[in-house]
């Protein structure tokens, strides 16, 4: 049994303790507390002059360290995870891009096996398609675009509950009827890559899509056609009450204004931060292979220039951006990366905060918000032992 004390400036749910400890124990947190902590046996860690913060949930991430989870191994799931916990993500959700059936399959035979294992950081899947509006979606599709099809859906979903997230376009024929199947089965659903107006977002949310996937992106804002100006999706969002959103929280996706304004009309309860990272997140900026991508201004685009295709980014990235960029106090840019991910998508009962009976989970940050050390399930992350060794 392996009890563990960490001294420093910690983030609760109720606040910060300025001079906190916190006790750990087999994985899990025994106590969080304002005071001095005397266990016999105890590892003690000084983080005094840093800050103890939730590890973070990662709940939109197409891979990472070089590997893709559509590649639906074993190796790309193990690859990629780790490339994303040692920056602090301590809970991740696969993404896979559209693709076929079988690669999903796949991929769901992966992600069990790997949920099963002890102290496994693999909490579900998410799929992103590939039922997905073909005008919205990008070149990098081509050839699984589809509208929903409930002879497809329906069995995987009857053959496995691994799969947490869902998103699709919710103008396109039959996207009600998978929100509200989806709905049933407890699954979170994003509106994604879409045209959608206000009429057809607020439908949408009726049905079952309570979540905006990368918002802003892929999705128009305010528009004019011919002589008459139209709301986008953007406005519809914003405008439909208990829709929650993500961003992008790379300061390239998004400029710090609108990462200012999506954190004060939606809020920290209904705003979470994504990285939507590719392959070549956490990569040691190795260049891709795959020759319609390239790597520039720190974020990979579509080599034609048409389109960002997806972010470098890691989840400390995220936070220090919203923080130094953005001007978001730290406190409630951790919360979008750690609690308010975990309860939307129904992990918060173990995860995404620093309390009692919660997995331990824990990110330690320098004063630049740098990661120095990361504890999953009560265990230090190989490779992020700075602090240990200062």
């Amino acid at each position: 049994m392996l009890t563990q004390i960490i001294n420093g400036r910690i983030l609760t749910p109720q606040g910060w303790l300025k001079d906190g400890s916190v006790l750990i124990c087999d994985g899990k947190i025994l106590e969080v507390t304002n005071s001095d902590l005397a266990v016999i046996g105890a590892t003690v860690i000084d983080a005094r002059g840093m800050t103890i913060v939730p590890g973070f949930v990662s709940m939109h991430a197409h891979g990472g360290g070089g590997h893709d989870f559509t590649e639906a191994t074993e190796e790309a799931f193990r690859i990629a995870a780790t490339a994303h916990l040692k920056h602090g993500a301590t809970g991740i959700f696969p993404t896979l891009s559209s693709t076929s059936f079988e690669k999903i399959y796949q991929a769901v035979d992966v992600c069990e096996k790997l949920m099963k294992e002890p102290e496994s950081p693999i909490l579900g899947l998410h799929i992103e398609g590939p039922y997905l509006n073909p005008k919205m979606a990008g070149s990098q599709y081509d050839g699984f675009l589809k509208t929903p099809d409930e002879n497809e859906y329906i069995p995987l979903l009857e053959h496995t509950s691994c799969i947490k997230r869902w998103d699709i376009s919710p103008e396109l024929h039959g996207a009600h009827d998978f929100a509200k199947y989806t709905r049933s089965k407890g699954i979170m659903t994003a509106v994604t890559h879409t045209e959608a107006e206000y009429d057809e977002i607020k439908a949408a949310y009726a049905v079952g899509f309570s979540h905006a996937a990368h918002f802003y992106n892929a999705m128009p804002g305010f528009h004019k056609r011919r002589e008459y100006k139209y709301e986008g999706t953007v406005e519809s969002v914003y405008l439909t009450d208990g829709m929650t959103v993500e961003v992008i929280a790379d300061g390239i996706h998004l400029p710090a204004t609108i990462l200012k304004l999506v954190y004060k009309l939606k809020g920290v309860e209904n705003t979470c931060l994504v990285t939507d990272a590719l392959a070549y997140a956490a990569d040691e900026g190795n260049e891709p292979i795959d020759p319609r991508y390239i790597i520039e201004d720190g974020v990979c685009k579509m080599a034609d220039h048409s389109a960002l295709a997806g972010s470098l980014a890691t989840m400390d990235v995220l936070v220090r951006t919203m923080v130094k960029k953005a001007s978001i106090p730290l406190e409630d840019s951790v919360r979008m990366a750690s609690e308010t991910p975990a309860r939307l998508i129904g992990v918060n009962d173990r995860k995404g905060a620093l309390s009692k009976g919660k997995d331990a989970d824990i990110v330690i940050l320098d004063k630049e918000l740098n990661v120095r050390c990361v504890w999953s399930m009560g265990k230090v992350v190989p490779g992020t032992d700075k602090l240990l060794h200062k």
